[in-house]
């Protein structure tokens, strides 16, 4: 799997920016067939940081249910893989200068 398809797009949220802030740990939406190695080696490549450590886990798919002029409408939103990555002391990634 190349490198440039590991990373979806980073996770901005209230509790991820917390976690960035207290304990160096940043959150990205992942491809699902990467392993935690890959996850590694594409985050030290694109944002030239050290990783300390990769935790992921596979969000499950959600059925969603709406009521349209046209009638009741289901669907399943989609299953995503994210990866939690903790960065060696002192190193951090700046996602908001982009």
């Amino acid at each position: 799997m190349k490198l440039a398809d590991v990373l979806v797009r980073p996770v901005i949220t209230e509790k991820v920016n917390t976690q960035m802030e207290k304990s160096g740990r940043y959150t990205f939406v992942v491809d699902k067939k990467a392993n935690k190695l890959e996850i590694k080696k594409a985050v030290e490549e694109f944002y030239g940081v050290k990783v300390a450590d990769v935790n992921t886990i596979v969000v499950p798919g959600k059925a969603k249910n709406r009521f349209t002029k046209a009638g009741f409408i289901s669907g399943v939103k989609s299953s995503y893989k994210k990866a939690t990555v903790t960065l060696a002391e002192g190193d951090s990634i700046d996602l908001f200068s982009m």
